[in-house]
């Protein structure tokens, strides 16, 4: 999934972890757990970026956890 500048997305090979999706911009990255939606990992965001961020995972949670659940299983 993409809005604007941010790509959505998963690593194929993380089995045995909770539901979660990796944002990124350019060479940044941020991960979020689904349940609930919160930080897991920060890797050069910006405080009021990374805000906005969550509230876009916020506003997507069910569709992005669907797509996690149908990729890894729950």
């Amino acid at each position: 999934m993409r809005i604007g500048p941010y790509r959505f997305h998963f690593y194929s090979r993380e089995d045995g972890e909770p539901p979660h999706i990796h944002v990124a911009r350019d060479d940044i990255e941020a991960k979020f757990w689904l349940q609930p939606v919160s930080l897991a990992a920060n890797y050069g965001f910006r405080g009021a970026e990374l805000a906005r961020i969550q509230r876009m995972v916020e506003g997507h949670c069910q569709r992005l956890l669907a797509a996690y659940i149908e990729r890894h299983g729950q």
